[in-house]
């Protein structure tokens, strides 16, 4: 037990390091940049405040128009713009932000400027853009620094954390005539993560002692009043670098968008009394407008986990949309992280190295491993953006060691066990050997058998709970008790494997019933088994069910091995198939299969059925298998007629009908159950549907 625990915890801290170590250093982060990715396209969906954004596009369509039929060369006349600006104030609009810069005069002269600086100065709910830089530049003066930088003084309830991408050395504003005409002013800079994608945005950025809002916080302080900015409902939670993590609705798109051309025709319109407005004002009631560029040509695209192309305006439109939803992403810390990477990597390890039985093994490696995937997707709605690609790793790393572990110990049990059983020969043998010593030499023949394959269910669990005195004790007396049965039924024992035995029949000595001995054997051996299974299992704490397979077919059966150590055994495809045959009892849920081959040699002595056409891992070729259940007069389960119509019914591919008849017999018999549950599997795609009729198993 102090072995097992010392092996847990130096796999699990060594595998969750790993992860971790691996994680900080950016190995992995272009697999959880993927999985980020799925997790947004997964839960993106509108938010309550997204019905309150309204977003104005320059896009190509508009260009055209302007071009074509007002004959508008780009950049365009500023003072286009103001016929946008009236007509979000006249319809009632809370706040307009330009996600455009403006930085040099217009080209139509100061007449332009002024035009659109009047519109400015006429619309007190206007948000213009400056643009913090990282570059330093000609000293900004403080006086343009008091007043487009005197809003952040009032934000309260974000953390103050400053970061490398968010302390700027300089600033680009607008022209004069705008600069003096708008009241708030919002920073459009930002930076993406390292893969290019825009995931993130700073909430502010910092110029000297000037503090900058980003343009989506500036639209919400302009339009709450001091004293109540930021209330405690609303969190603006940022990481170590003064980021916040955006949570995104949806595509481009999702915020209400129109054309600037229709905003621009519709004013023109009202104001001119020709033509019929292309849109309503009321669109923009008590909304937050943002205008921005679309258009290909303006180079305002921007890459989000949703779009390549994304305009840049969405993303302050979405920092807007959750400042007022208060649904921030957050990271969770890296020493919590790490605690659960660690956690988690220790419980999986604890589970691999104390169960012992394969399908166990299996089921906890698979949900161990699905694990990370379903916590990074349950915590994104709960609002953490939390880490999966070190958790995944720490976890597939802990299962690989795990089960390496697992194999390693189990294997030299085994090897122990078949060791102490390897001079165990049948007795015909040995008397064959001593009349005619000269067949003390290496060689063979070809030669038809049935062979008997068979293996304990409960194995791997026995080997776990015993000492090594008493598991001997044990599987000598089951061993004890089937090679009795197998050499009374005139077979010869191969070998043990553990607790897998291989026999056969018709070798050394020729036995005409020879398919007649091996399925009457099994039958035999299930029999004793039954009846003293509840003394094993009151001795061991495990239910031991054995399964068996047996084969009829051509093999090489002779000495083989050295000169000085060699074995009667058996070699050849048909050996192989019996192995297979004992495993794909699993698929099915029985415990005695045999081959079409050996249940025709049977010439009709036994009671049983047909249960698929068979194609095992290693051979092409399908083969019919049959389960036998006793001799000529063992009375028929009252199943079988209805698991034969169903099977007819799963071979003409009617998988609907199949599963309605095979669910109906399913309590009383495993085989209907596990067909039940592959017509479910075929229909949902999770296998590939089998058009013939073959059952095909992937694994021994």
């Amino acid at each position: 037990m102090k072995k097992k625990i010392v092996a847990i915890l130096l796999i699990g801290f060594c595998c969750s390091g790993a992860g971790i170590g691996l994680a900080r250093m950016g190995v992995l982060d272009r697999m959880e940049a993927a999985t980020w990715a799925w997790r947004v396209k997964a839960f993106a969906k509108p938010g309550p405040a997204t019905d309150k954004i309204r977003i104005i596009l320059l896009d190509q369509a508009s260009l055209d128009w302007g071009l074509t039929q007002n004959a508008w060369p780009w950049p365009w006349p500023r003072e286009v713009y103001g016929a946008i600006l009236d007509f979000c104030r006249r319809g009632g609009a809370k706040a307009i932000a330009f996600d455009v810069l403006f930085t040099e005069p217009s080209y139509l002269g100061v007449a332009d400027d002024e035009a659109l600086g009047a519109a400015i100065a006429r619309t007190p709910e206007f948000i213009g853009s400056v643009f913090l830089s990282p570059t330093p530049a000609a000293k900004p003066d403080p006086g343009i620094l008091s007043r487009i930088g005197r809003s952040g003084s009032l934000v309260k309830g974000i953390p103050n954390q400053l970061g490398p991408d968010t302390k700027f050395e300089s600033v680009i504003t607008p022209v004069s005539e705008m600069l003096n005409a708008a009241s708030w002013f919002g920073n459009v800079s930002g930076l993406p993560d390292e893969d290019g994608i825009f995931r993130r945005m700073a909430p502010l950025g910092y110029l000297g002692r000037a503090v900058l809002p980003t343009l989506g916080l500036s639209v919400f302080l302009a339009t709450h009043p001091p004293g109540s900015l930021l209330p405690t409902a609303v969190r603006v939670p940022v990481d170590g670098q003064g980021y916040s993590i955006l949570r995104y609705r949806g595509p481009p798109g999702t915020h209400r968008t129109v054309s600037a051309a229709a905003v621009i025709q519709s004013e023109i319109r009202w104001k001119t009394g020709e033509g019929v407005p292309v849109l309503d004002p009321e669109l923009f009631r008590d909304t937050y407008v943002f205008f921005g560029f679309s258009a290909p040509g303006l180079l305002d695209l921007r890459p989000t986990p949703l779009s390549r192309v994304c305009p840049g305006v969405e993303l302050h439109a979405t920092f807007l949309d959750n400042l007022l939803s208060g649904d921030f992403l957050q990271k969770p810390e890296e020493r919590i992280a790490g605690a659960v990477s660690v956690l988690v990597t220790l419980l999986v390890c604890g589970f691999l190295l104390s169960i012992r039985k394969v399908w166990t093994n299996s089921l906890v490696a698979g949900g161990s491993l699905l694990f990370p995937v379903l916590l990074g997707f349950a915590a994104y709605p709960a609002g953490w953006w939390w880490p999966v690609a070190s958790l995944w790793v720490s976890v597939l790393l802990a299962v690989g060691c795990s089960l390496l572990y697992n194999y390693s110990t189990e294997g030299r049990q085994k090897a122990f066990i078949k060791t102490a059983f390897r001079h165990y020969l049948s007795p015909v043998v040995i008397d064959r050997i001593l009349k005619d010593p000269s067949q003390l030499k290496l060689g063979g023949e070809r030669r038809e058998l049935s062979i008997f394959f068979s293996d304990l269910q409960g194995f791997s669990s026995l080997s776990e709970k015993l000492d090594p005195t008493r598991l001997t004790t044990l599987l000598n007396d089951y061993l004890s008790d089937m090679t009795e049965i197998i050499l009374d039924e005139g077979g010869t024992l191969d070998k043990y494997e553990g607790d897998a035995i291989l026999a056969f029949w018709n070798a050394p000595l020729e036995q005409s019933d020879h398919a007649v001995r091996a399925v009457r054997a099994g039958l035999r051996c299930q029999a004793k088994l039954a009846g003293r299974r509840a003394e094993f299992e009151q001795r061991s704490g495990v239910l031991l069910r054995m399964r068996i397979g047996i084969h009829t077919g051509d093999v090489v059966v002779g000495n083989m091995g050295s000169r000085d150590r060699f074995d009667y055994t058996v070699l050849g495809d048909a050996a192989n198939l019996a192995s297979r045959l004992e495993g794909a009892n699993k698929a099915f849920g029985t415990y005695f299969m045999v081959s079409e081959a050996t249940w025709s040699a049977t010439c009709g002595q036994f009671v049983g059925r047909e249960l698929c056409q068979l194609r095992v891992v290693g051979r092409t070729t399908p083969v019919r298998v049959f389960e036998p259940f006793g001799n000529a007069q063992t009375p028929v389960p009252p199943y079988l007629p209805a698991f034969a119509k169903s099977l007819a019914l799963y071979r003409r591919g009617e998988r609907v009908a199949a599963i309605v008849a095979f669910t109906e017999i399913a309590g009383v018999d495993p085989a209907a159950q596990a067909y039940a549950r592959r017509c479910q599997e075929e229909l949902s795609g999770e296998v590939l549907k089998s058009e013939d009729g073959v059952w095909t198993l992937n694994v021994k």
